[in-house]
């Protein structure tokens, strides 16, 4: 009965602590450790004693229970009272005390590990086995002195009621440990139900099969509605109007007949008007009332319903006439319409997922793109035309609308972008354009645009000191053409004529049409100086007549149909536009009267300058027929006064204005593309010399350098014609010294190198004229194959007092000396600069000291007065 009465206040007290604290703490533990502990001490209060200081009581039974349903901790606590308890009691026995504790707590964690580890089940034989054999060890642990007796007296109780009590307090505790996880499990799902029903945005209704509303759980946003929870013991048709309370009531019927969960969609009023409600029902499997009941998650999907609507409605808009493309964050296309397709070719399968560069005409640059983000960061919107390419590569234009959509976190999340083909539009405008601007017949600019091109170069002369020319051509004999023709043949000129202008001037020129036959030429970008403006006026005028003179092959036909031209030069704002036509146009109407296909400036100054050049042009062409430039020759000595050769100089022997140096025609001539015909003929004449002069001993070792243009050398076919001249002529090649210029090197200096090594193969000789006053680079004297350096008169002039020129000169010797090439000085008059160059090195000259240019035959008096002087100066034998 004692037993019996502590193992029921043990099971109590251990059911009241575990039922109300977590019994894994740590001070619950504790607590259960004293407690099993003090049920150890009551035992031992009255315990069963056969013999002094031997006591049987049941803490085995409660310190193994201790230890296999609450762990180590509990039972050591538990333990450690009993042990301490034991001690205090003292006796024979305490040992064998001490060791019934520790073997009670040790077979119960035994136990303990077997069970949670799925390897021994917690059931009445396997606790009865425990007991018995806990009771056999005790034994067994007995001081052999009172075995026998202690045996004798208690085995059989022993044996028979402590497995018995084992088995109880074990049962007893299992069903209490299983009793509170069934609880807690049971809290656990409660907790869990209503999280989840307070956590869905709907309300719960319970509706048994008549309607009447059983329980009305409002949802969290409806949480404080007085009206649903007020619905408790109501009809549906006392809530819903007719006509939705019978769909209601079939709502639940076929709720009721199915196993699957149903769906229906409603409307009900309410203080903010009226609702939409959507119906998820699923049948109870159990009766309420005796009856049966659905459970219903009401929602109200109003907002939803609403939102599809608007999106059909945006749905719609979205298949506008214009693309729309909506894109993500990183600018993937997400999605677009049909109009899109229509637009850049692009199906959606095709355009969906990539990236909107699959439209890039890359006609824009970065910083364009860099100015459209920005714009757009800063006010989620852009718009602006933008070129964009079709599937088919076509460029197209077209008006770009784009917005930012950001979400509730401010963050871009898509775009949306409209496009807007604005081919035709721009086609059209590109034809009023035209219409405005151009004349129809030859496409070239009509007079609106002309006065606002003139307006535009009038302005550019004032502020960059340029000249610009206005031009009025008129074709002669035009209307002729169209009385002879008719008019379409007469259009046909005109268009032909339009194009033949339009390619003899440069791209920033203008060619406009002001009516019938009448056309005219801006001219911008000119020299700065009016007398070189005019020069080059001059030579695109004479360009345009030879090219509107050459006849038109029209349907058969060959006409010819000539051009007068009038001119205007201007280089500042002192005349207005209208002043600037009308002198052109007189300009144009004085060449008419003086015999058409011709050029008249409005300038007379200009006029007479310009008339004067094409005559001097006119007679140096007559003059290369004739021959009339003759050689000159300038005497070229050695530091012992030797006569070594000469440079060939051309003279005009004019007619009329008697003999005329370079200055007078090498400008013209170089501009009217005459210079090489005059250069070939001074080769001829130097070639044909030398060939006279090889036949006599006193004249063989003399040599003529001649001075050539850079037209010429850069011709195909030099090499072969300056080989051609010298075969015909006889002469010896290594008499012949070829002279340029610096600045003619600089043009084409591969192709310079290869006609130079080509004639220097033949025995030609090279040398570099005006050395020092170009661009002197060493880089082009290591490549050519150079013989001389001729210093120019520049440097020579101002030998031997300034300091600059000597150091120069000097330098130039020191230069030539490492390249092992001639140096020749030209220009030397006094005989100071003789002296000077002498004491640098100089071993050739040329220059007024020695002799003047001179005719032929006065240049071979002078040779023979230096080989008199010379057959003097040598010694009797």
């Amino acid at each position: 009965m004692n037993g019996a009465a502590l193992l029921l206040a043990l099971c109590w007290l251990h059911a009241f602590i575990t039922r109300r604290w977590d019994k894994h703490s740590t001070a619950i533990q504790l607590v259960l450790g004293m407690l099993f502990g003090a049920i150890c001490v009551i035992g031992m209060l009255n315990p069963i004693s056969p013999e002094p200081g031997i006591f049987f009581d049941g803490r085995s039974v409660v310190l193994s229970m201790a230890a296999l349903f609450n762990g180590p901790l509990v039972a050591g606590v538990a333990g450690l009272i009993a042990g301490i308890y034991r001690i205090w009691m003292g006796g024979s026995g305490m040992a064998f005390g001490l060791a019934e504790i520790c073997l009670s707590i040790l077979f119960g964690l035994l136990y303990r590990h077997c069970s949670l580890s799925g390897k021994l089940a917690i059931g009445a034989w396997q606790l009865w086995f425990l007991g018995l054999l806990m009771q056999v060890l005790d034994m067994l642990l007995l001081p052999a002195a009172q075995a026998a007796s202690s045996l004798e007296q208690t085995a059989v109780p022993l044996l028979l009621v402590m497995p018995v009590a084992t088995v109880v307090l074990g049962l007893m505790l299992k069903e209490i440990e299983q009793r509170q996880r069934t609880e807690l499990a049971l809290q656990l799902r409660e907790s869990r139900l209503r999280a989840i029903t307070e956590a869905i945005p709907d309300t719960l209704l319970v509706l048994d099969e008549d309607g009447l509303y059983l329980e009305v759980t409002p949802s969290k946003k409806e949480a404080h509605n007085d009206v649903l929870t007020a619905r408790i013991g109501q009809s549906v048709h006392d809530v819903l109007p007719q006509s939705e309370a019978e769909r209601f009531m079939d709502f639940i019927r076929q709720t009721l007949a199915s196993d699957s969960p149903q769906l229906i969609e409603y409307t009900r009023q309410s203080a903010d008007g009226v609702k939409i409600l959507e119906g998820h029902a699923q049948r109870l499997d159990i009766q309420l009332n005796g009856k049966q009941a659905v459970v219903v998650l009401a929602r109200d999907v109003t907002q939803r319903v609403d939102d599809e609507h608007e999106l059909r409605i945006a749905a719609a808009a979205f298949e506008t006439q214009q693309g729309m493309i909506i894109t993500d964050e990183f600018n993937r296309i997400l999605r677009v319409n049909q109009a899109f397709s229509t637009i850049t070719g692009y199906s959606r399968e095709e355009a969906v997922g990539q990236r909107t560069s699959l439209l890039s005409s890359g006609r824009q640059s970065l910083a364009f793109y860099q100015s459209m983000w920005q714009q757009l960061k800063a006010v989620d919107r852009w718009q602006g035309e933008i070129w964009n390419r079709r599937k088919n590569g076509e460029i197209f234009p077209e008006w770009l609308s784009i917005s930012a959509v950001r979400n509730t976190q401010g963050q871009v999340i898509n775009y949306v972008a409209s496009i807007d083909d604005t081919s035709e539009r721009k086609a059209a405008e590109e034809r009023i354009q035209r219409l405005a601007f151009f004349d129809g017949l030859t496409d070239l600019p009509n007079r609106s645009l002309l006065l606002d091109r003139l307006q535009h170069a009038r302005d550019g002369c004032v502020r960059n000191g340029e000249c610009a020319a206005l031009m009025f051509l008129d074709l002669d004999g035009f209307k002729n053409i169209n009385d002879m023709h008719g008019h379409h043949i007469g259009d046909k000129v005109l268009c032909l004529a339009a194009a033949r202008l339009n390619g003899a001037v440069r791209v920033s020129d203008t060619v406009a049409r002001l009516g019938g036959d009448e056309f005219v030429v801006l001219l911008e970008h000119l020299n700065k100086q009016p007398q070189q403006a005019a020069m080059q006026v001059e030579q695109i005028t004479t360009s345009l007549l030879a090219t509107l003179a050459a006849p038109y092959q029209i349907d058969g036909l060959e006409l010819r149909s000539s051009a007068s031209i009038g001119v205007t030069l201007f280089n500042d704002g002192s005349y207005s536009i209208d002043e600037l036509m009308q002198r052109a146009d007189l300009s144009m109407y004085e060449a008419k009267a003086a015999g058409k296909h011709t050029v008249r400036f409005f300038d007379p100054r200009m006029q007479e300058a310009v008339s004067k050049r094409l005559n001097l042009e006119q007679e140096i062409r007559r003059g290369l027929l004739s021959e009339e430039f003759i050689p000159y020759l300038q005497p070229q000595l050695d530091d012992t006064g030797c006569l070594v050769g000469a440079e060939v100089l051309a003279r005009w022997q004019h007619p009329q204005r008697g003999l005329l140096s370079p200055a007078a025609f090498v400008e013209v001539a170089e501009h009217a593309g005459l210079i090489e015909t005059l250069d070939l003929q001074m080769l001829q004449n130097a070639c044909h010399q030398l060939a006279l002069w090889q036949q006599q001993s006193a004249t063989a070792s003399l040599s003529l350098s001649v001075n050539l243009s850079a037209r010429l050398l850069y011709q195909t076919n030099f090499v072969e014609r300056v080989l051609q001249i010298l075969k015909q002529s006889g002469a010896d090649p290594h008499r012949l010294k070829l002279e340029l210029t610096e600045t003619l090197l600089l043009d084409d200096l591969p192709g310079a190198i290869a006609r130079i090594c080509e004639l220097k193969a033949h025995g030609i000789r090279f040398s570099i004229d005006d050395f020092g006053t170009g661009y002197s680079s060493l880089a082009y004297l290591q490549q050519l194959s150079l013989d001389q350096l001729k210093i120019d008169q520049s440097f020579v002039r101002e030998l031997p007092g300034d300091s600059n020129s000597l150091a120069i000169v000097r330098a130039i010797f020191a230069l030539a000396n490492s390249l092992q090439l001639e140096i020749i000085a030209e220009g030397v008059e006094s005989q100071e600069q003789h002296i000077a160059l002498l004491e640098l090195g100089c071993r050739s000259f040329q220059g007024y000291l020695f002799g003047r240019p001179m005719p032929l035959i006065e240049f071979e008096r002078l040779m023979l007065t230096h080989s008199m002087k010379v057959e003097s100066e040598v010694p009797m034998l």
